[in-house]
């Protein structure tokens, strides 16, 4: 007879507790043990310690079965993970980290991370088949719009599977914020006012009340009239990524080079010394506008030309509004009268509001991670390594989406009533964009090259960014090194060419121009491709997120909409007809509300590097966690010493 200790513990997270009969089946290379009960009752935080007898030695335990059965009401149980200790003293671990719902029974497998190859076992490569069946049921592909990257197949947060929805704490946190934030706009009259702003002072009170997050706000509302504050906002606000160097002027824009920028130089010899630089906003043209409360909306296509100073800092030096020249377009200086070049330069200012939030926030980073996370949960089974990598980046993706699409991006939804672009518009943004994106836009050094970024000084999205892609390239190649010995390795690998595929086909819609890869056939092509959907997913959400309430609650920095049409002819601006323009009040006060949730740190944040879910139990891997935290610290510590000597911190 053999004996078997087992602990099974249950996760310290709200709600883990169940009142369910739960039991447990230990299965070994050469037999199973019976059905053994846990407990009825398991409390959030604590350990069941019982034992398991069988009739003979099972041999190594490599599966566990865990049983849940109710009699009466339903009561979700959160399994931490689960300890077995065999009568010779071998320990074997069994990381879960899952909700068990209903009646049901669900393996797990030794927690060592294994390849399908790894699998000797018959038994091992069954239960990789049935667990990557269930999830590819559970976790259908839709189409939500043409053109768009495919999405989860669900209609509602209720239909998310438990594993993927918000925490009880993150749901409450969330939920609070929203309304504490609505409340306090509505309180304050600003959703029930559809007049124009009075003053620019006037806007300054919509974040006013908001303490201890007004300073940047206040700093915006200082300084948004300066051309070097709008220069650095390329660089360093919440769209850094869609500047670059102009080695020459496209003719669409004939702004004259002989323009004189300072002494003994013209615009010509700046160009050809790299110190100019270009935005463009061509996938904005012709995009149909929709309506605020009945009243017509505008959009504009500007292109906007930049010069690096001898002082090192970005200015704007010419604003075109449209992507054809004439006279009708007139390109606008900052020697025009004061408020035609500032309402050219708000026009600019809106053209990157669309830019920023339907294209490098909300497709660049999360319908990207989406297709990243539903990829993984359908083609890669629990214990592959890749797969254990990759999971905690992927937290709380699938119910954020699925909620975005019910409130935000949905036909009468957030953006829909408070943007300028009709719900049309807004699906075309996006279908543009994906048809723009590239691998090497995705990949933070070969994007800085191709856009021409790597020597503008103040660059703080290039340098931070920079530190922290190599810190998870050393760590993601660490790990890849430890599992994939060779090239053939992760050529034979059928389980990753089978996600690689599958984001390639459901993401960028099976676009070989794109460069986006189909397969992977050497070990460096899978530790940049797995870097990228990392970076991806933690790094870059949080630049282009992060500072949206900083950047966005002071409205003449980031107007969501334009109420006239842009300027045909200058000498027609004037402080009135600027505030005639920007969005009303409560169109501001809506977006306000969105972008303070949305750049909300709530209170089960996990920063990247900490990973509090064991799912890797050997050695090598754990250590590179390790090594990964202190490369990280050291990094943050480096940013915190700049912030402290800056007048605007870069978070």
């Amino acid at each position: 007879m053999a004996v078997y200790k087992v602990k099974v513990a249950t996760g310290d997270v709200l709600e883990a507790r169940t009142t369910n009969c739960i039991s447990i089946t230990l299965v070994g290379t050469r037999g199973e043990s019976r059905k053994t009960t846990v407990s009825c009752l398991l409390l959030p935080g604590t350990v069941k310690e019982l034992t398991v007898s069988t009739q003979q030695d099972l041999g190594p335990v490599i599966l566990i079965r865990l049983h849940k059965s109710r009699l009466f009401l339903e009561d979700a149980w959160f399994c931490k993970d689960v300890h077995v200790t065999a009568h010779d003293g071998t320990l074997y671990r069994f990381p879960c980290y899952q909700w068990l719902d209903g009646n049901t029974t669900v393996e797990f497998r030794e927690g060592t991370a294994k390849k399908l190859a790894d699998d000797t076992l018959e038994i091992l490569k069954e239960q990789r088949r049935r667990e990557l069946k269930a999830r590819q049921e559970a976790f259908e592909w839709k189409t939500y719009a043409e053109g768009w990257p495919r999405c989860l197949n669900v209609d509602s947060i209720f239909a998310l599977d438990s594993n993927v929805q918000f925490s009880c704490v993150r749901a409450t946190d969330f939920t609070g914020v929203l309304i504490f934030q609505g409340a306090s706009q509505l309180l304050s009259g600003f959703l029930l006012r559809t007049s124009s702003w009075s003053s620019l002072d006037e806007m300054r009170t919509i974040f006013s009340r908001t303490e201890g997050r007004d300073i940047v706000p206040e700093y915006v509302a200082k300084h948004w009239k300066e051309d070097d504050f709008f220069g650095y906002q390329f660089l360093n606000g919440n769209n850094p990524i869609v500047i670059r160097q102009c080695t020459e002027l496209p003719d669409k824009f004939p702004v004259t080079t002989d323009m004189s920028l300072g002494v003994g130089t013209n615009l010509d010899n700046e160009m050809r010394e790299g110190r100019i630089f270009i935005v463009d906003y061509e996938v904005l043209d012709d995009i149909p506008a929709g309506t605020i409360h009945g009243r017509q909306q505008y959009i504009a296509a500007p292109i906007c030309l930049l010069h690096q100073g001898t002082d090192g800092l970005l200015r704007p030096i010419a604003i075109q509004l449209s992507q054809t020249p004439g006279p009708s377009s007139p390109i606008f200086l900052p020697s025009d009268a004061e408020w035609d070049w500032l309402l050219a330069k708000t026009w600019v200012r809106n053209a990157d509001f669309y830019s920023h939030q339907l294209l490098t926030h909300l497709l660049r980073t999360h319908l990207f991670g989406e297709i990243f996370a539903v990829a993984t949960l359908r083609q890669l089974p629990s214990c592959h390594p890749i797969f254990k990598l990759l999971l905690p980046h992927y937290r709380y993706t699938l119910h954020i989406n699925t909620l975005a699409r019910t409130v935000l991006i949905n036909p009468g939804g957030v953006i829909d009533k408070g943007s300028g672009a009709s719900y049309e518009g807004l699906q075309l943004i996006v279908q543009r964009g994906l048809e723009k994106v590239t691998y090497t836009s995705l990949c933070l050094p070969d994007d800085i090259e191709d856009r021409g970024m790597a020597y503008i000084p103040n660059y703080h999205y290039r340098d931070d960014g920079f530190s922290l892609w190599q810190a998870v390239d050393s760590f993601v190649s660490g790990i890849v090194d430890f599992y994939y010995a060779d090239d053939a390795a992760v050529r034979e690998d059928t389980e990753l060419q089978a996600w690689v595929m599958d984001i390639f086909t459901n993401g960028f819609l099976g676009k070989a121009s794109s460069g986006i890869p189909s397969s992977l056939r050497r070990v460096a092509e899978l530790k940049k491709f797995v870097t990228m959907v990392m970076f991806t997913c933690s790094v870059q959400h949080a630049s282009v997120n992060n500072g949206q309430y900083d950047l966005g609650a002071f409205v003449a920095n980031a107007p969501s909409s334009m109420r006239h049409s842009p300027p045909r002819e200058k000498g027609k601006g004037s402080l009135q007809d600027f505030l005639d323009t920007v969005p009303e009040i409560d169109t501001t006060a809506n977006i306000v509300v969105v972008i303070t949730l949305l750049s909300s740190r709530l209170k089960d944040v996990r920063f990247l590097g900490h990973y509090p879910e064991d799912r890797f139990t050997e050695q090598h891997p754990r250590q590179l966690m390790r090594d990964f935290r202190k490369r990280l610290d050291e990094i943050r510590e480096g940013i915190e010493e700049r912030n402290h000597r800056s007048e605007l911190r870069y978070n």
